[in-house]
């Protein structure tokens, strides 16, 4: 889901940080000065406990929440956690809330804006460069691929299933998901994947190795993926291990 609620996201980082003050008082009344101001080896597991929470808290949502205003942050926080009066209505607080996530989403929806037109000139670029290139076959959908290394064996078309080794990069050479990465190959169903792909398989024999550039209207188009920017231009080199193979109890995903 690319836009979750902003809500969620502030009520996450106070639990987090509930259980990360709550550790490192030890149980203890919150107007009582932490043991140490600072975390050393030599600090005690409640204390480690604490900074880890609240470190990887502040880690996983500063992207997010990169305006966060982290003394009134803990004003609120301390506040409610001593009991104290909010000093703001509960409606108050839900009308800001909902404004911050109003204008989140709006700067969110610019931003990938903005990426899907300098991202989509970026992958015309190159493709239009890259199909003069020696080896560099362009299909009619605006597929690219180059046959790294023909194979002998039974074709993709029409089959189901395919066991294959694969590295997928962005177009400034990011590895964003490998198989080879993990150590070992995985089963694929040849529909169902991104068109690009898809198309790029049923080129394919086994025992074959191609390289696949992939436009992002074949790919995740204006809208992306995870570690993949919206209009974004994709390079796959696929190793066709086998057709067909024998299923596992559980197929990649």
């Amino acid at each position: 889901v690319l836009f979750r609620s902003m809500i969620p996201k502030f009520l996450a980082v106070a639990l987090a940080s509930t259980l990360a003050v709550g550790c490192a008082n030890n149980g203890n009344n919150s107007d009582q000065s932490s043991s140490s101001s600072t975390v050393t080896e030599k600090s005690t597991d409640l204390e480690k406990v604490g900074y880890s929470i609240g470190y990887a808290t502040a880690e996983s949502y500063k992207e997010s929440l990169d305006d966060l205003n982290l003394d009134t942050f803990e004003m609120g926080f301390r506040d409610a956690y001593d009991g104290k009066e909010a000093a703001l209505t509960k409606e108050q607080m839900q009308e800001v809330m909902t404004k911050y996530e109003e204008k989140k989403q709006a700067e969110m929806m610019e931003k990938m804006k903005q990426d899907a037109v300098t991202n989509k000139a970026a992958g015309d670029k190159f493709l239009a460069e890259n199909a003069k290139k020696e080896g560099v076959k362009t299909t009619e959908s605006g597929l690219q691929y180059k046959v790294l290394k023909p194979g002998t064996g039974k074709p993709v078309a029409g089959s189901e299933m395919v066991k294959i080794n694969y590295e997928g990069k962005l177009l400034d050479g990011t590895v964003f998901d490998s198989s080879y990465d993990r150590g070992e190959p995985v089963i694929f169903p040849v529909e169902g994947m991104i068109p690009g792909f898809t198309e790029g398989l049923k080129l394919m024999k086994e025992g074959s190795t191609y390289e696949l550039y992939i436009p992002a209207d074949l790919a995740y188009g204006e809208t992306g993926n995870t570690g993949i920017d919206p209009n974004s231009t994709l390079i796959f080199k696929v190793e066709m291990i086998e057709v067909n193979p024998k299923m596992p109890e559980q197929p990649a995903q």
